[in-house]
């Protein structure tokens, strides 16, 4: 029953779109977003025993992200809330004039930089496939991210659950990957975020499902492809997947002889697959961009000034020493902003509700991390080393509060599956308090009735 009614309010809140957005776009993006939906809840379903709230969660997820995002495009607050999305609109639309024949631009020279490297070259490419075969519609472009941002709640389930074996650890997770209003704004617009999340998600939870004890061609062909995709959004992430991911094949959860074969032949193939599709030609030019402190020191300066929001203009993060001793500001704006007392600007004064909901599941956080560590460490290790690699380069990075709070879901999201393990493990304590408290009580009872 539960099911139909959030069925039939997300197919409500769908077909707004088609009352509020001018025809054609709005019933074509109604129409895709259907078939997604419809053929992600087919997926999903095949591999779990909990259908209804695998069903429910990603019903709840798409229809919150599909009404902010009619709201967002109905009311044009994209400025405010994401501009980047009319940056891809503009390259998505150029690219798909080149592949109908209507521009003299090849698609590379409409995505290269001053530098001539097309960096993020992904997402225009992403939205230029839609264009090219719907027309430009940014509504429908934007309501593809929206399905795939809801998708990433089940995954993190599935994610959670193959690290812990505990349905309500991957219960919480998903809950909270579902609702949380910075996932929400990031996943219900034309941004590259929510995609890169989802990705993010897929490759950990490949990997796990390559830890056990066959060799998965589809798996295999997931990782890479999720491992291609984070690549052409965020080329500096992907060095950092790629040592989580060969990091957690080289320790393995196993020690046999055909595991370690088993691991071996695996990265081999994603090798493979990833210099067939000239990953190695590009490394040399993307970590160029990023290998140099000064460089580095240059875009966290840009970003500390580009707006009210900076901080830290004066931390030089040019030498070793520097990006040392920024670590500490760094990693605290990262985690914890923005402050609710330093809003200076709406936009950061909508988040101060969420922020404290953060700051209050923190203490969870450390509990589920105390107890991964301990118990897990092996099984987790691709979701912490990475959790830890981009904390640390965002905190040296980042200069500016909105795009801390902002980058921080990419982090958040492995967090939030920490967050389960720390809320299941207090709430079984307090569970075990309440049955001593009970079986003491009845212990008392029973001595009284025997002295009467």
């Amino acid at each position: 029953m539960l099911n139909r009614f959030l069925l039939l309010a997300c197919v409500l809140v769908i077909a707004l779109g088609t009352v509020v957005v001018p025809f054609p776009d709005g019933p074509i993006a109604v129409l895709v977003v259907g078939v997604l939906a419809g053929f992600s809840i087919f997926l999903f379903r095949q591999y779990t025993d909990e259908k209804e709230f695998i069903t429910t969660i990603f019903l709840v997820a798409l229809a919150i992200r599909m009404a902010v995002g009619v709201f967002i495009h109905v009311y044009d607050l994209r400025a405010f809330f994401g501009g980047d999305a009319y940056a891809y609109d503009t390259g998505g639309a150029a690219i798909a004039n080149v592949w109908q024949g209507l521009s003299t631009l090849t698609a590379a020279q409409i995505t290269q930089n001053s530098s001539g490297v097309d960096v993020g070259w992904g997402m225009n490419y992403f939205v230029g496939i839609i264009y090219y075969i719907f027309g430009r519609n940014i509504f429908a472009a934007q309501s593809i991210c929206a399905v795939i941002g809801a998708a990433t709640a089940p995954m993190v389930y599935f994610c959670a659950n193959k690290i812990f074996h505990n349905i309500q650890v991957a219960k919480i997770s998903a809950v909270l990957t579902a609702l949380f209003p910075a996932f929400v704004i990031w996943s219900s617009q034309l941004l590259k975020d929510g995609l890169i999340v989802f990705l993010l998600v897929l490759a950990m939870t490949m990997v796990l499902q390559l830890q056990e004890r066959r060799i998965n061609y589809p798996a295999i062909g997931l990782l890479v492809f999720s491992l291609l995709g984070v690549l052409a959004l965020r080329f500096y992430i992907f060095y950092m997947v790629i040592v989580a991911v060969v990091g957690s094949f080289i320790i393995g959860s196993s020690s046999t002889t055909g595991s370690v074969v088993r691991r071996t032949v695996i990265l081999v193939l994603m090798g493979l697959g990833l210099t067939y599709f000239g990953v190695g030609r590009r490394t040399n030019l993307e970590l160029g961009m990023i290998g140099s402190l000064d460089r580095v020191q240059g875009s966290r300066y840009d970003l500390s000034k580009s707006a009210e929001s900076g901080f830290g203009e004066d931390v030089d993060v040019s030498t070793t020493e520097g990006a040392i001793s920024a670590l500490p500001l760094g990693l605290a704006y990262l985690m914890f902003a923005p402050f609710p007392w330093a809003a200076i600007n709406p936009r950061q004064a909508v988040t101060i509700p969420e922020t404290l909901v953060w700051w209050g599941l923190i203490p969870f956080l450390i509990s589920g991390l105390i107890y991964t560590v301990k118990n897990k460490l092996r099984t987790a290790f691709p979701i912490l080393i990475f959790s830890l690699l981009l904390t640390i380069a965002y905190s040296i990075f980042q200069g500016n509060v909105g795009t801390a709070y902002r980058q921080r879901t990419q982090i958040q999201v492995f967090f939030f599956i920490l967050i389960g393990v720390g809320w299941t493990l207090f709430k079984e304590k307090r569970e075990n308090k309440r049955l001593q408290r009970s079986a003491t009580q009845r212990m008392l009872e029973a001595q009284i009735r025997a002295r009467a």
